[in-house]
């Protein structure tokens, strides 16, 4: 038996192969490594995991997760070792799943926005090129969480259209020292504030909140995605539920930037299942 994973900020999708061929899906919470330890990781995948799976005869796990990189991958591999004592582990960015998961062995431009943002320039086989989103604080440009917080900034400030912020208090009835609060005292304020794109995608035909999120994804482009040398030659790849909730938008973005988009998927685990299945018959 193994297990394909796929872990963003705030959920982990995962596809169980059986030794019949059969396939299962179940979702567990989703985390980044650099905000949880190995065992908040391991409490987590326990907490969800279906009744009965047999989790010693699971022989091996391929988990993409955010943040994964250098040091922080022994985070999540020591945390799936003692869920899945008899696998072999291995742990590797999303950003490589979601290349895998759109192109496959095809060269090209990829990008993640999600709760996160990212993005690279795929060979195939391994990333060759990636300019930093820097994360939450700094940077995730057009992310969930960026455009979450744009929203709550605009709120904070007292910005916000008469009838957006009566929208906004009837949904929440939060004051900006509670979201103070949130973000600088409780875990995972990433995860908070991409939250409340839920209230933005119910009120994306509002012309601020479409203009906004316009903004966020021109941002995007001109934090990250010029940066890539001649990025125009390449189409826009891109995974993640908020690239997909606002795929129009992300279009028209990209095109006023001289990019054409090709693919917009809410999320990989298809397409890497897709992809670990025919990795797996070349090899045989």
């Amino acid at each position: 038996m193994k297990l394909i994973a796929d872990s963003g900020s705030t959920k982990t999708n995962w596809c169980l192969e059986g030794p019949d061929n059969s396939i299962t899906y179940f979702d567990t919470e989703g985390f980044n490594p650099y905000y949880v330890d190995s065992d908040y990781i391991y409490n987590a995948i326990i907490a969800k995991l279906p009744a009965g799976l047999p989790v010693n005869e699971v022989t091996g796990v391929n988990y993409y997760s955010a943040g994964c990189s250098g040091d922080k991958n022994h985070i999540v591999a020591d945390a799936l070792k003692q869920v899945f004592p008899s696998a072999e582990i291995t742990v590797e960015h999303d950003l490589l799943a979601a290349a895998r998961a759109v192109l496959g062995n095809t060269p090209g431009f990829v990008a993640i926005l999600g709760t996160g943002a990212n993005s690279c320039i795929y060979n195939g086989k391994e990333i060759t090129a990636q300019v930093d989103s820097l994360g939450f604080i700094l940077g995730d440009e057009g992310s969930g969480a960026y455009i979450g917080k744009q929203l709550l900034i605009k709120y904070g400030r007292g910005q916000l259209p008469e009838d957006l912020r009566l929208q906004f208090w009837d949904a929440y009835h939060l004051t900006p020292d509670d979201i103070i609060n949130q973000v600088y005292t409780k875990p995972m304020p990433n995860r908070f504030c991409a939250g409340f794109c839920k209230f933005i995608i119910r009120c994306i035909e509002h012309p601020y909140i479409n203009s906004m999120v316009r903004s966020a994804f021109a941002d995007f482009f001109d934090k990250l995605v010029i940066l890539y040398p001649n990025y125009t030659a390449y189409s826009l790849n891109c995974i993640g539920s908020i690239g997909h909730a606002f795929s129009a938008i992300l279009t028209e973005v990209a095109e006023s930037y001289g990019m054409k988009t090709d693919n917009i998927l809410k999320a990989p685990l298809e397409g890497l299942v897709k992809y670990h299945t025919q990795e797996i018959q070349t090899i045989n």
